[in-house]
């Protein structure tokens, strides 16, 4: 086994027919099968503005930030959020609405539809999707799994399974903060529900595969909380010390919307 995964706790994992609205943030909607799950992107952190979206010509388009750049300062600079957002979110988008437009490929609605079924998408077209594709879900997910009020524990349901799988939160935080650091080069962190029984596992990914790929990546799964450990997401601030900023990300976690994440995975 690859050391920066750690594997659930069954072997046989399949994709799930039903797939979360990963970019949602706050509110909590119904999505398709009566299933509910976040639905909105653009309810502003308390005090803070929401930053309006990078327009992009084609099918998908970036969400809003529903906080303004230097509303995670000090643990992530505003320089920083505002390249990573408009400059390296942006491109993603771009490059897979370029890719889809090439070959007039009809994509299914969702960033996450898409990426969960590469095996529909043509061949010539298949490395930028995944790349920028993944890319673009990845990020989705990453600014809506952070907030200025962020950084407490999380409670509920939730907080029982990480307690029951990791043996307590501060065991699920070594053996994130171990999957993030360790990771080689460029990639990702994940706390994820598995297909079939649900249970939580961790796992790694390089450069902007995502734990929905199945058939691509090790460990499949529905991802509910991610970390960028690409060096555009520190760097500016932290060169090259990635455990610092592993350290300082735990204190921006909103873990109010991990949780009903978790929740809309149970029930899908």
């Amino acid at each position: 086994m690859n050391k920066n995964q750690i594997s659930p706790t069954h072997t046989d994992l399949s994709r799930r027919q039903f797939m979360l609205n990963l970019t949602g943030l706050s509110a909590v909607g119904v999505l398709s099968g009566g299933a509910s799950a976040i639905a909105s992107v653009t309810t502003p952190a308390p005090g803070y503005s929401v930053v309006s979206s990078v327009p992009s010509v084609g099918q998908f388009q970036i969400p809003k930030l529903p906080y303004s750049y230097d509303a995670l300062e000090p643990y992530i600079d505003a320089r920083t959020m505002k390249i990573h957002y408009t400059k390296h979110h942006s491109g993603y988008v771009r490059k897979v609405n370029k890719a889809l437009q090439s070959i007039g490929f009809t994509a299914p609605r969702k960033i996450e539809d898409l990426v969960s079924n590469m095996h529909i998408v043509p061949p010539q077209i298949k490395t930028a999707v995944r790349n920028s594709g993944g890319g673009h879900a990845n990020h989705s997910l990453f600014w809506n799994s952070l907030s200025p009020e962020g950084g407490e524990k999380p409670g509920g349901t939730l907080a029982g399974a990480i307690n029951s799988r990791f043996g307590g939160f501060k065991k699920f935080q070594k053996a994130f903060a171990e999957a993030a650091a360790t990771r080689f080069g460029s990639g990702w962190a994940w706390l994820n529900v598995a297909e079939g029984d649900n249970s939580l596992f961790v796992s790694s990914t390089p450069n902007q595969d995502s734990p929905l790929m199945n058939g691509i990546v090790e460990f499949p799964g529905t991802p509910i909380l991610g970390l960028d450990v690409w060096e555009h997401a520190y760097y500016l601030n932290y060169q090259n010390r990635r455990g610092d900023y592993i350290k300082n990300w735990w204190k921006i976690v909103d873990w109010k919307t991990v949780a009903m994440r978790y929740e809309s995975a149970l029930k899908a």
